[in-house]
């Protein structure tokens, strides 16, 4: 599966002289929390002129104007991350281990090269957008690249308050803003480490989701300039004009603060600082080895506060465990996949649970797996 990228026309006058279907191999990998702009990153790029894979996911009162997000991907996420027992939302800093053990599997990435190869023949540059998509961006990149296309990432950024706030507004949220702002530290600060070394080779950015809404033209501009996208760079006016049709500058419906989230201090800290250091990254010249080291002791620093809450939690492991064990005792027939004990129990009980007492519990139900 090997495809040799042709050259790229040196201006504006030559590319409008030259078919697409001549640009180099590039897949956009849009990337970042849900509910933080990726959408609108994605629906942009699309009319740009990348191709998102078709069929895509229906749009709905949560996302009117669409998702852009190709729906064999979701499936495929969605199959993968129940394999790792890993959540969308999951603040578990264990949970890249299980999701990177997934994603080294040779059969997934044949399959995933082999999907990205025959949306080629449709386009030369993709953009694929899904929030589950962090989880597994090294499959993804090693996907891409045995198809001879360059990866390349676009993290959207949007204030962690607004991002738990449009959670609990849109999708009836209840496990608490203390898990979903830990979830989103544990997402942001592992998708910038994961995107890191396309750094040198000028393959990633981050993007405001304010800054996209107040001049998306000039921020989606500095987009593909960064990233070298050719049909966003040779675009025409018409697609200017349809993309000021479909951004709503009142997309951004949320604007509570930090604040008003009441989290327990360290974890206030931490969000934070984070959210401070990612901000540098989108600023020009921003992404820096010293942004670097900082995001990467605030990582530390997050699995540090992680691992203690574990420690101090064994009485609600403790009672999950009784809980599942009772709920399956009681249960006449089995239950389906979906609602056996373990799924039964609150997110916010079940990922407290360390991996080996996870595994003692599924060994005494009778649940290992292969």
């Amino acid at each position: 599966m090997s495809h040799q990228p042709r050259e790229v026309p040196n201006s504006a006058e030559e590319a409008r002289l030259v078919d697409s279907a001549t640009y180099p191999r590039k897949v956009l990998f849009v990337a970042g929390a849900g509910r933080s702009g990726t959408s609108t990153m994605a629906g942009l790029m699309r009319i740009l002129g990348l191709h998102v894979p078709q069929p895509e996911v229906t749009a709905d009162e949560t996302n009117p104007k669409g998702f852009g997000e190709p729906q064999w991907a979701v499936d495929h996420h969605d199959r993968l991350l129940k394999e790792a027992l890993v959540q969308v939302s999951d603040a578990r800093p264990e949970a890249w281990f299980e999701t990177g053990r997934v994603s080294t599997r040779e059969p997934e990435r044949i399959k995933t090269a082999q999907w990205l190869e025959s949306h080629f023949e449709v386009s030369s540059e993709l953009v694929v957008k899904d929030p589950r998509l962090s989880w597994f961006l090294s499959l993804w990149r090693v996907a891409a690249i045995r198809t001879g296309a360059t990866p390349v990432f676009a993290t959207m950024l949007r204030p962690p308050a607004e991002v738990v706030g449009s959670k609990q507004a849109y999708y009836a949220n209840r496990l608490g803003s203390a898990h979903l702002a830990a979830s989103w530290l544990n997402m942001l600060l592992h998708t910038e480490r994961a995107t890191r070394e396309s750094v040198v080779d000028g393959g990633r950015v981050f993007v405001r989701y304010a800054d996209l809404l107040d001049d998306w033209v000039k921020t989606s501009m500095h987009v593909g300039e960064q990233l070298q996208l050719q049909h966003v760079l040779h675009c025409d006016s018409e697609q200017i004009r349809e993309g000021h049709r479909f951004v709503d500058p009142g997309l951004r419906r949320v604007n509570q603060t930090l604040e008003d989230l009441g989290l327990p201090p360290r974890l206030h800290e931490l969000v934070a600082g984070t959210w401070e250091e990612l901000n540098k990254l989108a600023d020009p010249g921003g992404d820096t080895p010293d942004v670097h080291q900082s995001l990467d002791q605030l990582r530390e620093a997050y699995v540090d506060l992680y691992e203690e809450a574990e420690a101090i939690s064994r009485s609600s492991v403790v009672a999950a465990e009784q809980r599942t064990k009772r709920q399956v005792r009681g249960s006449a027939a089995p239950a389906p996949v979906e609602t056996r004990g373990a799924d039964r129990v609150p997110h916010s009980l079940r990922a407290a649970v360390p991996a080996p007492v996870r595994r003692g519990l599924r060994k005494a139900l009778g649940r290992e797996r292969p």
